[in-house]
C-alpha cells in the first residue's frame, strides 16, 4: 500500500502517513459535541462535518504521521484544561487531527487534511460506522452506526498496544521533552454555538 499524503487546504503543511498505517488504522466517523465544537472554531463545519455533523476521522499511531514542510504553521487548541489536543494549519484553519496528551500513541487525522478524496475508500478502507450520534444534527440511521463496545475495545487495545511498540515517539506534535510544540489555547465549549 503507498503511503498517505496529508496536506492543508493551502498546501503550507504537507506530510504523508506511512503506508503502515492503513493497515493498523482505525476509520470512524465521530459526531461528538468536541468535534463539531472544533469544526465550528476553526470556521471549516462546510468542509469538515457530513450532513449528520460527523468527521470522518483515521485513528493511527502518531508516529506514522511526519510533517514535511510548514510545522511553524501547525496551532492547537483545547476545549478545556484537560481536552484533547486539537492541532490544525494556522495558514487556512485545515483541521490536522486530535491527540491525547504527552506520551499519547494516537492521533486522529481528520479527513480534510489527507490528499486522498477520491481514493479514500480504497487507501483506509470503509468507515468502521458513526460514534457518538446522540450528538448527530439528525438523526443516524441504525445500520450506519458503529457498535459503542466493539469500537471502544478495538481503540483501547489498539493504543495499549501501540504504547507498549513505542508507537507514541517520534511526534510530530510534542517535543523529545513531552510538551507541545506550540502553546494549545484552551478554549471553553460554552463560548460556541453547537
Amino acid at each position: 500500500m503507498p503511503e498517505i499524503n496529508l496536506k492543508c487546504a493551502c498546501g503550507t503543511i504537507k506530510g504523508k502517513a506511512s503506508a503502515e498505517s492503513a493497515k493498523i488504522g482505525t476509520r470512524i466517523t465521530c459526531c461528538c459535541d468536541d468535534c463539531q465544537a472544533f469544526a465550528q472554531f476553526l470556521d471549516q463545519e462546510d468542509n469538515v462535518l457530513d450532513q449528520y455533523g460527523g468527521t470522518d476521522i483515521f485513528q493511527i499511531p502518531i508516529s506514522f504521521l511526519t510533517i514535511s514542510e510548514g510545522k511553524a504553521e501547525i496551532a492547537c487548541i483545547r476545549l478545556s484544561s484537560k481536552g484533547m489536543y486539537r492541532w490544525y494549519a494556522k495558514c487556512c484553519n485545515t483541521p490536522i487531527g486530535n491527540t491525547f496528551g504527552v506520551g499519547g500513541p494516537f492521533i486522529g487525522v481528520i479527513h480534510s487534511f489527507m490528499d486522498n478524496t477520491q481514493t479514500r475508500d480504497a487507501d483506509l478502507g470503509k468507515s468502521r460506522g458513526y460514534v457518538l450520534t446522540k450528538y448527530a444534527k439528525t438523526p443516524v440511521p441504525e445500520n450506519l452506526k458503529a457498535s459503542s463496545l466493539s469500537i471502544n475495545f478495538r481503540m483501547v487495545t489498539k493504543i495499549l498496544s501501540w504504547k507498549l511498540k513505542g508507537l507514541n515517539k517520534p511526534s510530530e506534535f510534542f517535543n523529545n521533552n513531552g510538551t507541545p510544540i506550540c502553546s494549545a489555547q484552551v478554549l471553553e465549549k460554552k463560548h460556541l454555538k453547537i
